[in-house]
């Protein structure tokens, strides 16, 4: 059953390795082990047309995964010189935790941080600058590293960004105080009622069934203590949107639903970074990147790809 698993991919049943060749790039996986001993996924996507050009370090959403659709943008990237890194975070994908649970957001933080940082070490990698990169919840974690590491990176691409749950799909009055509450005794517990997002993300019905077959994608209903945590997180982050210094892009589709692109529009105004870009695409919803028809994912990708080239020393 795992071999089989194993053969499966969003783009087919080709293998890993030969798809990659053909898409004219090399690309790897291994584990790596956090500062606190957690066993997390990780994985590369590297350009073979030559050097690297800078360097892409991407966080998933929440309950996604490096795998699946996330490393199309990936693959693209690395087509354009990009080397390209990710890991799963804690009980996401391949990666060690219980299913779906994200007990503390700030420990999250530190297993990307203590990641990205021993890839800046590799010699082959020199002074290339670091950008963030992140989708969904991976947004609202990338200004979390920012805000670990300042001056780490020299921007962040931020797809979507959590900054703030949608009302839209955020608990109503009462359900929340009571759901903190709970989580005190019950943090694990998956009984938080919300509709499967993949359908309120994605535009193009096709692209729903290739989304619904990862197999590791979470399919359970969010559990408390991460539910909690996330409120936490976004109610953070929207108090903090001056302290953001990062030069950033914000991508955002008008018609999201999941995330808020008021949000996203108060992020822009709001912050106090020099170098900022605001792009909301009239008519998108949430997954801009791999969800939408093939033209419109072109566009948004166009639009990422000139942003940092713009902030790289050369361009192809």
């Amino acid at each position: 059953m795992v071999e089989q698993e194993e053969n499966l991919h969003y783009w087919g049943d080709i293998s890993e390795e030969e798809y990659y060749r053909l898409q004219g790039i090399k690309g790897s996986k291994s584990f790596y082990t956090s500062p606190r001993g957690l066993s997390l996924f990780t994985r590369s996507w590297l350009p073979l047309s030559g050097p690297p050009r800078g360097i892409i370090f991407g966080i998933h959403g929440y309950g996604n995964d490096i795998s699946w659709t996330f490393q199309s943008t990936s693959i693209f990237l690395a087509q354009k010189g990009f080397a390209c890194f990710a890991l799963d975070m804690e009980g996401h994908g391949r990666s060690q935790g219980l299913r779906g649970y994200v007990p503390h957001v700030d420990l999250v933080v530190q297993d990307c941080l203590s990641f990205f940082n021993l890839i800046k070490q590799d010699p082959n990698f020199g002074a290339l600058p670091c950008f963030l990169y992140g989708e969904s919840m991976g947004g609202a974690l990338c200004l979390l590293v920012h805000f670990a590491d300042p001056n780490g990176f020299q921007g962040a691409v931020l797809v979507a960004p959590m900054c703030k749950i949608s009302d839209k799909v955020r608990p109503r009055w009462p359900i929340p105080q009571a759901l903190t509450f709970i989580s005190y005794f019950l943090p694990t517990l998956a009984i938080v009622p919300t509709e499967d997002l993949l359908h309120k993300s994605i535009k193009v019905e096709e692209k729903k069934i290739v989304g619904n077959k990862n197999p590791v994608r979470y399919r359970g209903k969010p559990r408390l203590g991460t539910v909690v945590e996330l409120l936490r997180v976004t109610q953070l982050l929207s108090e903090k949107l001056r302290d953001v210094s990062i030069p950033f892009l914000v991508v955002h589709g008008s018609a999201d639903v999941v995330t808020d692109p008021e949000v996203s529009r108060t992020l822009y105004k709001e912050a106090s970074s020099q170098d900022k870009t605001l792009k909301i695409y009239e008519g998108m919803w949430h997954s801009l990147l791999f969800g939408e028809p093939d033209e419109n994912i072109e566009i948004v990708r166009t639009d990422i790809l000139s942003w940092l080239n713009d902030r790289c020393n050369t361009k192809i």
